[in-house]
């Protein structure tokens, strides 16, 4: 990601020395440990707007055979809906390497072989998917941030969704103003915080 400043959890090659750590992410329906590292979003504890939105977020839709984890990190999404949706395949996409890997390494730990962790690009270009989870990589800027969620947008099945968690003094209301207004109807779930829960259902008619 060129003109990115270094030390970000969205560069691609952390330079950030190593320092692993274990974080629990402790829900109603699902319990787990994942090891974190320095590098990564959010390493010393699972994010706040994360748990909202792995607390409070929808439900997974019946049937849904292909989901993406936009930004995954460490896993703690990817995880969470791979034990929500057992029957489909959760992508889990991020463009830092370390994250990556510390992903697959928890995804196997844990026993959840249909997480399939990948670079951006490497996601297969006919893959259509039922639901887009993300705590999105607000810091990467207003456009670059813009051109990342209609890309996947793009992606999402007719009747499929998109959930944001996104910061109040990061922007969330401007944003959700933003998919509205470039056709993508959007509803807020709830607010905990300061953190707004977004979700975009793709094909609904403007109100």
């Amino acid at each position: 990601m060129q003109g990115t400043p270094r030390g970000h959890y969205f560069d691609p090659r952390p330079a950030a020395r190593h320092q692993r750590r274990t974080v629990s992410l402790i829900l109603p329906d699902v319990s787990m440990e994942l090891v974190t590292d320095r590098g990564l979003f959010s390493p010393d504890r699972i994010d706040p707007g994360t748990s909202f939105l792995l607390a409070d977020g929808p439900p997974i839709p019946v049937q849904a055979t292909d989901l993406l984890d936009l930004g995954c990190g460490y896993g703690p999404i990817a995880a969470t809906l791979a034990r929500r949706a057992p029957g489909a395949t959760v992508w889990a996409v991020d463009v830092n390497e370390r994250a990556r890997q510390l992903c697959r390494e928890n995804v196997e730990r844990l026993g959840l072989p249909d997480v399939r962790v990948v670079e951006p690009e490497e996601v297969p270009a006919d893959v259509r998917f039922d639901a887009v989870w993300s705590n999105p990589p607000i810091r990467i800027g207003k456009q670059a941030l813009h051109d990342l969620l209609l890309g996947w947008l793009a992606r999402i099945r007719a009747g499929g969704e998109l959930v944001l968690v996104v910061h109040k003094h990061l922007g969330a209301d401007s944003l959700h103003r933003w998919l509205a207004e470039h056709g993508h109807p959007t509803e807020r779930l709830g607010s905990r915080g300061g953190y707004r829960l977004l979700r975009t259902v793709v094909g609904r008619a403007q109100p």
